[in-house]
C-alpha cells in the first residue's frame, strides 16, 4: 500500500498544508462543536439528525450476557488468554474498568470465527503506547460493541481493530480514539455502524486489503472526528496517504447518516479502483481539505449530503502559493460512470445535496499524462478495471482502440444536478480563487510514447465524456473553470456555447461578493 500515492492534478509544487490554526473554523479535531441543522431548500431534503456518538456514545450491556465469558480488567493479558482458551463463536463480556495486554508490542487478541467482545459500561482496552494492535487475524464474522479502544501504535498505514482485514466484522457503538495508523482497517462484508472515530495519528478506518478486494461495505452512522494528528501529508508529502476514512479498491459500499468533521485533510477519500459508492445523507463539515475525493475509481451515487466549511486550509494555502488549479471540495480525478464496470449505477450522479461556504465547489479533473504504465501514474502497479495488466499498455498498441480509452482512467458520465451551492466569501475571509467550479485537464506533455499529448483529453473531459450540470441553484460570486485553468468564466459564458453547461440552473443575486 506504501506505494500508492496521492496526485494532485498539475505538475505543480506539493501542496503545503497550512496549520490546523489557520482554518478559522468554529471547531477544533476532538471536539464535539454543536452541528447546525441542515439548510431546508429544495435541493436537500429535511434536517436530519446528526450523529453526536462521540458525546453521547450507547452503553454497553451492564451485565454479563448469559453464557458469555467474563473479563477481568485487574488481570493483564484476561482478554487474549481467553480468547485463544475458548472456541470459536465465544461471546465476552468486559467487566467496566481498564483492560490490557501483555506489555510485549506484538501482543494482541486473535479471535477466532463468530467471537463476540462486548464492554460494559466504562470498559477500555488500553494499548498503553506499548501494542502495536488490539485486535487482529482473519477469522471471520467477529463483533465488537461498547468497547473504548485507544492508545494503540500501529505502523503507518496499518489499523488497530481488525489488523489483518478480516471479513465479515461488525464493529458497533466503538470508541477508537487516540491511536497511531488508522484506528480501524476494513475487509469484505464489514459493517461499521455508530461509532466514534476520534483522533487517531492517520486515518479513523484505512479500508484496505492486501489481498482482493473489499466488497458489500457499510459505514453507517458513526462520527468521525479529528484524525490525521499525525499531519502525514506534512510528513510525507504527497503521500495520499490521510483522511477520516480512505477507500481502496473497495468494491461496493454504503457511506450513510455519518458525521465527518474537523479531520485534518480530506473527510472521505476513495482512491484507485473503487466502484459501485453510495455516499448519502452524511453531515461533512470543517476538514482541513475537500470533504470528498473520488479518485481513479468508478460509478457512484452522492446525494443528500450536508456539505459545508471544508477545504479552509489546503485551499487557502494553495492560492496564497499561486497556485492557480481549483482546488474544491468535491473534487473528481480520473473518475467516472462505465456500463462495462458493473454496479448499481453506471454514472456518478451528484444531486440534492447542499455545499455552503466550502472553499470551491466541484472539481471535475483528468491528468492527461495519468494512465496505466505511465512513470505519471501515482497509484502505481495498478490500471484501470478495464485492463487488468498495466503492460499491455504500452507503444504501439495503445494509441490504438481499445486501449486508447480504456488504458486510461476517464472523469465522464459525471451529472450533476438539483443541488445548491452556497457561497458567502466574507464568512471564508477570502478574495479570489475560492469561488470556483470546474471541469479541466492539463496539456499533455509526458512520457515521450505518450498517446495523449496536448489537448485532446482537456476537449475529451470538458466536451465529449458526458459531464453535465444542470439544475441546480447557485447563491453567491461563482465564477467556472472550463478546459484548463485559464479559463475562468462567469454564468453566462459557462451556459452558453461551447461549454452549455447549468441548463435549467438558477443563479440569483451574488450575495457576498
Amino acid at each position: 500500500m506504501g506505494n500508492k500515492r496521492r496526485h494532485w492534478a498539475l505538475a505543480a509544487a506539493p501542496l503545503a498544508l497550512a496549520l490546523l490554526t489557520a482554518t478559522g473554523c468554529e471547531s477544533t479535531p476532538g471536539t464535539e462543536p454543536e452541528p447546525e441543522a441542515a439548510p431546508s431548500t429544495s435541493a436537500t431534503s429535511a434536517a436530519r439528525p446528526v450523529a453526536r456518538v462521540c458525546a453521547e456514545p450507547a452503553a454497553g450491556p451492564a451485565k454479563a450476557p448469559k453464557g458469555a465469558v467474563q473479563i477481568d480488567p485487574s488481570k493483564v493479558g484476561d482478554l487474549a488468554a481467553k480468547t485463544r482458551s475458548s472456541p470459536p463463536h465465544t461471546t465476552f463480556w468486559l467487566r467496566p474498568g481498564t483492560h490490557r495486554l501483555d506489555p510485549d508490542r506484538y501482543a494482541q487478541v486473535i479471535p477466532k470465527e463468530g467471537d463476540r467482545y462486548l464492554g460494559a459500561p466504562g470498559a477500555v482496552l488500553d494499548g498503553r503506547k506499548k501494542n502495536q494492535y488490539a485486535f487482529g487475524g482473519r477469522a471471520r464474522d467477529v463483533t465488537i460493541r461498547h468497547l473504548t479502544v485507544q492508545r494503540f501504535v500501529a505502523p503507518p498505514d496499518e489499523g488497530v481493530v481488525n489488523h489483518d482485514s478480516a471479513d465479515g466484522w461488525v464493529i458497533e457503538h466503538a470508541t477508537i480514539q487516540r491511536n497511531t495508523g488508522a484506528g480501524l482497517m476494513a475487509g469484505a462484508r464489514q459493517q461499521v455502524r455508530a461509532n466514534c472515530l476520534r483522533d487517531n495519528g492517520q486515518y479513523g478506518m484505512n479500508a484496505y486489503k492486501a489481498h482482493g478486494r473489499i466488497s458489500g461495505l457499510v459505514v453507517e452512522d458513526n462520527e468521525i472526528v479529528g484524525n490525521n494528528t499525525g499531519d502525514w501529508e506534512r510528513r510525507r508529502k504527497g503521500c495520499g496517504c490521510t483522511g477520516g476514512i480512505k477507500f481502496w479498491a473497495v468494491n461496493g459500499a454504503d457511506v450513510r447518516g455519518n458525521w465527518v468533521h474537523d479531520n485534518r485533510g480530506t473527510g472521505l477519500w476513495a482512491d484507485t479502483n473503487n466502484n459501485d459508492f453510495r455516499i448519502e445523507n452524511n453531515v461533512i463539515e470543517a476538514n482541513d481539505g475537500a470533504a470528498l475525493i473520488y479518485e481513479t475509481s468508478y460509478n457512484a451515487v452522492i446525494r443528500d449530503n450536508t456539505i459545508r466549511r471544508n477545504n479552509w486550509v489546503e485551499g487557502r494555502s494553495a492560492a496564497d502559493s499561486g497556485d492557480s488549479f481549483p482546488f474544491a471540495t468535491v473534487y473528481l480525478s480520473e473518475s467516472g460512470g462505465e456500463p462495462r464496470v458493473r454496479a448499481r449505477t453506471d454514472r456518478i450522479e451528484i444531486y440534492r445535496n447542499v455545499l455552503e461556504n466550502n472553499w470551491s465547489g466541484i472539481t471535475l479533473w483528468e491528468n492527461a499524462d495519468r494512465f496505466c504504465n505511465s512513470p505519471a501514474n501515482t497509484s502505481s502497479g495498478d490500471c484501470t478495471l478495464l485492463v487488468r495488466s498495466t503492460d499491455r499498455c504500452a507503444r504501439p498498441a495503445i494509441a490504438k482502440a481499445p486501449l486508447y480509452a480504456d488504458c486510461r482512467w476517464k472523469t465522464q458520465r459525471v451529472d450533476i444536478h438539483d443541488n445548491r451551492f452556497v457561497l458567502d466569501k466574507s464568512v471564508l475571509k477570502c478574495t479570489v480563487k475560492c469561488d470556483r467550479m470546474s471541469v479541466l485537464a492539463n496539456y499533455g506533455t509526458y512520457p515521450d510514447w505518450s498517446p495523449y499529448k496536448g489537448e485532446s483529453v482537456a476537449e475529451a473531459i470538458t466536451r465529449k465524456q458526458h459531464n453535465r450540470w444542470h439544475d441546480n441553484v447557485y447563491v453567491g460570486p461563482w465564477k467556472f473553470v472550463a478546459h484548463d485553468p485559464s479559463q475562468v468564466l462567469d454564468f453566462g459564458e459557462w451556459r452558453n456555447a461551447p461549454y452549455q453547461q447549468d441548463a435549467g440552473s438558477t443563479f440569483p443575486a451574488q450575495a457576498g461578493d
